[in-house]
């Protein structure tokens, strides 16, 4: 069942990830993603099954089938399916990824700073758990 989707792993407790996710959720309209938290146990089993090193990626990383990907080359194939003109910001693909991640961990650095922190990952609502594993 999971291999049919898309698997956006997040931090669970940054607002603005969580912030991220929902909008995402609004935008799925053919239902494409699921989510999880990278402090879950199945985020921590996810990250360790592709050898990603948390150290350096904690924020955003989608799971495409063997594949994934970090930071803003993430962000931007989660683009690619959204609904309304989201996926044309795929284009962006063409930027160098070293500058493309600059910006994303400039962001992603004071995340806690600007948008603040919760104690513990957010519980989705009753009609959103099917949307996470």
């Amino acid at each position: 069942m999971v291999e049919n989707y898309k698997i956006i792993l997040f931090d669970g407790v940054c607002n603005l990830c969580n912030g991220a996710i929902n909008y995402v959720i609004k935008r799925d309209h053919n239902n494409v993603f699921k989510f999880v938290a990278l402090q879950s146990e199945i985020g921590q089993e996810l990250t360790a099954k592709f050898k990603i090193d948390r150290s350096k990626v904690d924020s955003i990383i989608l799971i495409d089938g063997d594949k994934h990907y970090e930071k803003s080359t993430a962000v931007l194939y989660i683009a690619k399916h959204l609904s309304g003109a989201y996926p044309l910001l795929f284009g962006f693909i063409i930027v160098p990824k070293f500058i493309r991640n600059a910006i994303y961990d400039y962001v992603a650095r004071n995340r806690y700073k600007w948008f603040g922190k919760k104690d513990k990952c957010m519980i989705p609502t009753a009609e959103l758990k099917n949307k996470f594993l």
